[in-house]
């Protein structure tokens, strides 16, 4: 098995190599990078006008199975995330039953490698149930493959019990990620707190339920030494917060997702569902805040927070339907729009927050090094092509579910082609 890409702009932010060369991927590893290698023998794929990147890496995604298997499954979300230019996704555990058990992130495991044509690694929850009172069989899922624990969606209340998580997660050395909540404020809230919900009559979720999580949060890593990430960060002092964190040289990091520097609470259709979401979309001072954040290194990395739904379930009264919203095809034209062609990012630092940062923030090494085009990674590229003009269509969505708020926009730049240990899963039509 080897895959020679040649003549692509080589874009390796982890090395910061940045030319035009070839790449060989032999055996699932990157065996070599330079230019005009000479090799025979081998499947040519010939990337002229475009970027090679490290292989994407979402490390928030909710795949839904086991048990939700009519929303999305294993195989479907994959193959959307193939679409989107990501070759690792990491799945969150709010599954039926909940990943909470070394049984479960086996099942996983093994339906992934059946059924998946991108990798993925399984979170394990942090609580049993996901219910926030008893700790979950930490040690025994880590052992069995899961990256970091979560208990996403529903956010630890105990802080008695999110600390002895954080104990658990220290000696088994893997991060704790934590959708920051204080369901004591959000109640029943729709959408975020603020001028919009009071205009639209629905109930609000104010800034403070994030704000408040995320600074216990803190304060209980630097009690335990644990690596914390902040999942979704969406608020302004949130992001301050963790900003201060890492001045004082805390494990603290932090994703955020690309509606939440897309999109804020005045850009919202009326009661339009495929715009509900949790966290919700904030104030433009609070997006402006997560983009900066991106900007200087607050935040670490983007991820997508793809959450599918059925159409039944999600096309109902906006106060009645789910959170979430899938975001795995679109990720990358939202960032390359709101970060690239606006001139805050350049291209090389928008491909490290989706590949080596990432990889940073789980820790990948070994065997598993992820997320750079390094002699001796894993053998995963994505080919982009940054100023290709595109209509995406959610009806012709790889999802199983289509709950986008971004039917029918127009992106500029996008994928072109997904490369999983040297073979090309994806590629998109005409290439």
């Amino acid at each position: 098995m080897r895959l020679v890409i040649r003549n692509g702009r080589v874009i390796c932010p982890s090395s910061g190599f940045d030319n035009v060369a070839d790449v060989l991927i032999e055996d699932g590893v990157i065996a070599a990078v330079g230019q005009n290698l000479s090799i025979s023998g081998a499947e040519t794929l010939d990337a002229t006008g475009l970027v090679v990147a490290p292989g994407f890496i979402d490390i928030h995604v909710h795949l839904r199975e086991p048990g939700f298997e009519h929303a999305e499954t294993i195989e479907s979300g994959s193959r959307a995330a193939a679409a989107g230019g990501f070759t690792t996704i990491c799945c969150m555990p709010n599954t039926m039953p909940v990943n909470d058990s070394a049984t479960v992130t086996s099942y996983i495991i093994e339906r992934a490698r059946r059924h998946a044509i991108v990798n993925v690694f399984p979170i394990g929850a942090i609580t049993k149930g996901s219910k926030g009172e008893e700790l979950a069989a930490i040690s025994s899922m880590a052992a069995a493959g899961a990256v970091a624990i979560s208990d996403d969606g529903r956010p630890v209340m105990n802080s008695r019990v999110m600390r002895r998580a954080m104990e658990t997660a220290s000696e088994v050395e893997i991060p704790v990620i934590d959708h920051c909540e204080d369901l004591h404020l959000s109640g029943d809230g729709d959408m975020h707190e603020g001028l919009d919900s009071v205009r639209l009559g629905l109930s609000g979720i104010p800034s403070a339920a994030e704000d408040v999580m995320v600074a216990r949060d803190i304060l209980l890593a630097e009690l335990t030494g644990a690596r914390y990430h902040v999942a979704h960060i969406s608020t302004r002092h949130a992001v301050s917060m963790v900003a201060f964190a890492k001045q004082r040289g805390l494990p603290v990091t932090a994703e955020a997702t690309p509606h939440h520097i897309a999109l804020h609470t005045g850009l919202m259709p009326a009661y339009d569902s495929n715009y509900k979401m949790k966290p919700p979309l904030r104030s433009d001072l609070d997006l402006d805040a997560v983009v900066n954040g991106l900007v200087n290194g607050a935040i670490d990395c983007i991820a997508t927070d793809h959450a599918p739904h059925a159409g039944d379930d999600k096309m109902q009264e906006f106060e009645k339907c789910p959170f979430g919203i899938i975001g795995l095809e679109t990720a990358l034209g939202t960032a390359l729009e709101v970060l690239v062609h606006t001139g805050k990012l350049s291209l090389t630092r928008l491909i490290a927050l989706f590949t080596s940062e990432p990889a940073r923030v789980i820790g990948w090494k070994g065997e598993q090094a992820r997320g750079a085009l390094r002699l001796g990674f894993v053998g995963d590229a994505t080919l982009l092509d940054p100023q290709r003009a595109w209509v995406y269509d959610v009806n012709k969505s790889l999802s199983k579910s289509k709950n986008s708020p971004f039917h029918q926009h127009t992106f500029q730049g996008g994928p072109v082609a997904t490369i999983v240990g040297g073979q090309v899963v994806w590629r998109r039509d005409g290439f």
